[in-house]
């Protein structure tokens, strides 16, 4: 027969339908034996079945791993890292501001400006490493690849705890004022509302956890190093902690252009806590309902409303103009 035949030609090439080969002569046959059941579901790599096990299995895993050194379930992805200031305008500008950087990267090759020559200046004055890398690094650390060849490094910001920033308000020679931010998304709003305070004799800023702009080197850079010398805390429920100030006997004050209380009215001179909404969104309703009053700010001309760091830029001057009268 064909199949058994040694001659060339009497069978077909394996794996085309033309030409001919010499025969197995049913060496082959363990081949063709069948393969055994079909495994279950939850065993097929590709099966829905498995990869919901897959899932289950992970998460699991998960809420039973040991808490890692930073005293965060191993299993959980941390919520602040080191990042990446990148382009030579806002490199030199974080620098001149003193935000705490810990590396400079320069790629190899770069060519040189004033900015980068400040860059490195301001770097070896302030003990920060500076490290020559490949251009190809900074490409990949790099979304968009729009580099010009230098890098810095901002260690992540660490936050007060809300009980340590009010303590610390409270223990000073001046009543107790800070700002509270609801619905700021944008961090240079956050960074030039951490200058205001820090220009007009407040003690500290909160925020959300979640659903907030928080420190950034953008952030940082817009507080003109402000960031280094007043703290910012973390609220993990901005409404109870709020709550819980209000009820050690400070004043809980919310900006809107609609408030019924006037600033030519209003007295700072008490241990007060300024809560500023977005522009667009303004307060939440329980952050809200959480305040003692609602501030306005008189406009003499058409303009409805101020950006939330400018309004709260205003109500702060005003309050430190109060104290020293």
């Amino acid at each position: 027969m064909a199949g058994n035949s040694q001659r060339r030609g009497a069978v077909r090439k394996s794996g085309t339908k033309k030409g001919a080969v010499v025969g197995s002569g049913g060496k082959r046959r363990r081949g063709l034996e069948g393969r055994g059941a079909t495994p279950p579901a939850e065993m097929r790599t590709k099966h829905p079945a498995a990869k919901r096990a897959a899932a289950k299995a992970k998460a699991a895993q998960a809420h039973t791993t040991p808490r890692g050194g930073a005293g965060r379930p191993a299993g959980r992805k941390a919520d602040d890292g080191p990042e990446l200031v990148l382009g030579r305008n806002p490199v030199v500008e974080c620098l001149r501001a003193g935000v705490p950087a810990t590396a400079l990267y320069v790629a190899v090759g770069t060519e040189n400006d004033e900015r980068l020559t400040e860059s490195v200046r301001l770097a070896a004055d302030t003990g920060i490493s500076i490290l020559e890398v490949p251009r190809t690094d900074l490409d990949r650390l790099s979304a968009n690849g729009l580099h010009q060849g230098v890098a810095l490094q901002v260690p992540p910001y660490r936050y007060a705890h809300p009980d340590d920033l009010l303590d610390r308000a409270r223990g000073s020679a001046q009543p107790a004022l800070l700002v509270a931010l609801d619905n700021i998304s944008d961090p240079r709003n956050l960074g030039a509302v951490v200058r205001s305070v820090a220009a007009f004799g407040g003690h500290g800023v909160l925020i959300p956890q979640r659903r907030s702009a928080s420190v950034t080197a953008v952030a940082w850079r817009t507080s003109a190093g402000a960031a280094a010398r007043l703290p910012v805390a973390r609220a993990t429920n901005l409404t109870r902690t709020l709550k819980d100030w209000a009820s050690q006997g400070v004043q809980i004050v919310g900006l809107d252009a609609g408030g019924n209380t006037s600033l030519d009215d209003f007295d700072g001179r008490e241990p007060t806590v300024i809560v500023v909404g977005s522009e667009g969104k303004g307060l939440s309703r329980l952050v809200r309902e959480s305040c003692d009053a609602i501030l306005s700010i008189p406009m003499a001309g058409p303009v409805e409303s101020l950006n939330a760091s400018v309004a709260a830029g205003v109500v702060l001057s005003e309050v430190a103009r109060q104290r020293r009268a």
